[in-house]
C-alpha cells in the first residue's frame, strides 16, 4: 500500500492501532499507549520506515517533560531514599554485566557481540557507544540490534504484569506514597485562643515573636467584640479572642504562649476578606514571601500557602513557585493591589509559553555532548538522554530565570509528554521491527536467549533488592526498574497505570547513575576482549 510508504500516514495509522488495541483489556490489564511500539514493530517487519528524527524529536520532548515534573521532588527524594534506590540501579547493572562475562566465557561468544547485547538488553545508547569506541568492532551494533526488541518489550511487559502478579494494589500505593510525601508538611490547622498568660498581656506580636517563638501565624485578634486582621504592632490585652493557624505543633506551642482554647469564633473585620489567589505572575515566582512587605503595604497576612496539594505553613524565607495559591486576609480596598502582585490568572497557569520548553532543550543537548576524558582509555558524557534530563530537573528546581519560568503546566506537560511519547515509540518499534526476522534468522537463537537474559534477570535481582530494602514503595520500584534499565519506553508503561508522580522520580533518581555504571562496565569488559 503507497500509503504505507508515507510516513506522516504511517504515523498515525501505527498512534491510532496502538490506542485501539492499547484500551483492550484482558482480566484487567491493558498495555495502554505502550501498545504503540508493538503496532510499530509489526509495521517495521512490513517495510514501514520513519524519519530518525522523529525518534529524537520524540525522545526529547518525553524526557524533558519528565525532568520538569520530577525536579522539584528530585532532591528530596534523593535525599530520602537515594541510598536505597542507587544500591536497586547497582544490583541491575552489575547482575547484567556478570550475566554477559558469564555468556563470553562459558559460551564464547565474541565481546564485542557481548557488549551489543548487554547495551542492547539495557536499550542504552551511552552504552552502546562506549562499546564501539572501546571495542571498534561491528560486531556490538549486531549485538545491539539481536537484544534492543526484547530490552524494549520485555522491560514493558515485566512492569506491567508484575504488579498484577504479586496482586499490588496500585490506588493504595498511591496513597502511601502522598502520604509519606506529606510527611514533611503537616495539616495546617487553626484553633481560637483567649489571652490569659500574664507575660503576655500588654505587649505587640512582634514583642512577643510569636512567628519565631511557635511558626504559628496570628490571623485575627477580637478586642471589646472588634475583630482586625492583626500588624506585627497589635498589642495583645486580657480577654482578647484570636485566630491562629499552623500545624498541630505549632499551635500546642502557641496555646502555651498565649493561654487556653475556646469555642468561640473570631469573625473576620468587616472591612476585611479572606481569598485565595493563585501565583502567575513570573515577577512573584521564585520570590520570598517576606520581599513583599505584604503588612507594611497593603496590611495584608499571608495565612497558609497550598503547594501541589500540599499546605505549608508560610514564613518570609518561603520561596513562591507558579502555582502556588496563597490564602490572604486583607482590606477589601488593597486586595486588587494584592491580587495584581501575584497574578491570579487561570489562563497564564494554562498557557504554554514555547521559549523556556526549547531553551531547555537546547541546553539539554550542549550538555550532554560535553565529555569528561579519564586517561586514553576512558572517556564519559551524559549524553543526548542524560543532558536532556538532568538539565530540565534543574531548571524546573530553579523555577525562573529573569522573566523566564521554566516550570509548565500540568496540562501543557502531559500533551507534550504524550505527544513526544508516541513519535518515540512508533519510530524505535518500526526501527526495531525491520531488523528482528532477518537477525533471528541469521544469528539463531542462541544470541536473542542471552539477550533476553540480560534483560530478564537483572528486573529479578531489583526486585530480589527491594525485597531486602524493606518498604520500597511498588511504584518507586517500578520507576527504579526502568531507570536502572535505562528504558525511557517502561517508565511510560509504569506511567500510563499510575497518576503519582513516584515512578517518574525514582527513574530520574537512578537514570544518571545507572548509565554511568553501565558505561564503565561496558569499558571494562572491552578491555577484557
Amino acid at each position: 500500500m503507497e500509503l504505507l510508504q508515507t510516513s506522516y500516514f504511517a504515523l498515525f495509522i501505527i498512534i491510532c492501532l496502538g490506542f485501539i488495541i492499547g484500551n483492550i483489556k484482558v482480566k484487567g490489564v491493558s498495555l495502554d499507549i505502550s501498545a504503540i511500539i508493538f503496532v510499530a514493530l509489526v509495521f517495521g517487519h512490513m517495510g514501514v520506515v520513519l524519519p530518525s528524527v522523529l525518534e529524537k524529536i520524540g525522545l526529547i520532548l518525553f524526557i524533558y517533560t519528565i525532568g520538569v515534573q520530577a525536579g522539584p521532588g528530585f532532591f528530596d527524594s534523593f535525599k530520602k531514599n537515594g541510598r536505597n534506590l542507587v544500591l536497586i540501579a547497582a544490583a541491575v547493572i552489575f547482575s547484567a554485566s556478570l550475566v554477559a562475562f558469564l555468556s563470553y566465557y562459558f559460551l564464547g561468544l565474541d565481546m564485542p557481540i557481548v557488549t551489543g547485547l548487554l547495551t542492547g538488553a539495557l536499550t542504552s545508547t551511552p552504552g552502546l557507544a562506549a562499546a564501539i569506541e572501546t571495542t571498534n568492532s561491528p560486531l556490538v551494533s549486531i549485538g545491539y540490534g539481536v537484544a534492543y526488541p526484547f530490552g524494549v518489550i520485555g522491560v514493558i511487559l515485566f512492569v506491567k504484569f508484575y504488579p498484577k502478579i504479586i496482586r499490588a494494589n496500585i490506588k493504595k500505593a498511591e496513597e502511601d506514597y502522598e502520604r509519606q510525601s506529606t510527611e514533611g508538611h503537616p495539616e495546617i490547622k487553626h484553633i481560637s485562643l483567649r489571652v490569659e498568660n500574664e507575660n503576655v498581656i500588654g505587649k505587640t506580636i512582634q514583642e512577643l515573636r510569636v512567628r519565631t517563638m511557635t511558626q504559628a501565624v496570628i490571623s485575627r485578634v477580637m478586642h471589646d467584640g472588634h475583630a482586625v486582621t492583626p500588624s506585627r504592632q497589635t498589642v495583645l490585652h486580657k480577654g482578647d479572642l484570636l485566630r491562629a493557624v499552623g500545624t498541630q505543633a505549632a499551635l500546642e506551642k502557641i496555646e502555651f504562649l498565649i493561654g487556653s482554647k475556646t469555642d468561640q469564633k473570631v469573625p473576620l473585620d468587616k472591612g476585611y476578606e479572606v481569598q485565595s489567589i493563585l501565583v502567575t505572575n513570573k515577577e512573584a515566582v521564585s520570590a520570598t514571601l517576606g520581599s513583599f512587605n505584604l503588612w507594611i503595604n497593603y496590611q495584608a497576612t499571608v495565612t497558609r500557602i497550598r503547594r501541589s496539594g500540599i499546605d505549608i505553613t508560610p514564613s518570609p524565607n518561603v520561596k513562591l513557585q507558579m502555582g502556588d495559591k496563597i490564602m490572604v486576609a486583607c482590606n477589601r480596598e488593597n486586595m486588587m493591589q494584592v491580587i495584581r502582585i501575584f497574578g491570579n490568572d487561570d489562563k497564564k497557569l494554562s498557557d504554554t509559553d514555547f521559549f523556556p520548553v526549547a531553551a531547555g532543550i537546547v541546553l539539554g543537548v550542549l550538555f550532554g555532548k560535553m565529555s569528561l576524558s579519564f586517561g586514553h582509555s576512558f572517556t564519559f558524557s551524559l549524553g543526548l538522554t542524560g543532558g536532556v534530563l538532568a538539565v530540565s530537573m534543574i531548571l524546573s528546581r530553579i523555577g525562573r530565570t529573569g522573566p523566564v519560568i521554566w516550570s509548565m503546566s500540568g496540562a501543557a506537560n502531559q500533551l507534550l509528554r504524550q505527544l513526544g511519547l508516541m513519535l518515540f515509540l512508533a519510530s524505535v518499534g518500526t526501527k526495531a521491527g525491520a531488523t528482528l526476522v532477518d537477525t533471528y534468522q541469521q544469528y539463531g537463537f542462541l544470541l536473542f536467549v542471552v539477550g533476553g537474559l540480560l534483560t530478564l534477570i537483572p528486573m529479578i535481582m531489583a526486585v530480589v533488592a527491594a525485597y531486602f530494602i524493606k518498604s520500597i514503595n511498588i511504584l518507586t520500584l517500578l520507576g527504579t526498574i526502568t531507570g536502572s534499565m535505562t528504558s525511557t519506553p517502561g517508565l511510560a508503561a509504569v506511567d500510563s497505570t499510575s497518576d503519582s508522580n513516584a515512578p517518574a522520580i525514582a527513574y530520574a533518581t537512578v537514570y544518571p547513575v545507572a548509565m554511568v555504571l553501565l558505561v564503565i562496565f561496558v569499558q571494562i569488559l572491552g578491555l577484557l576482549a
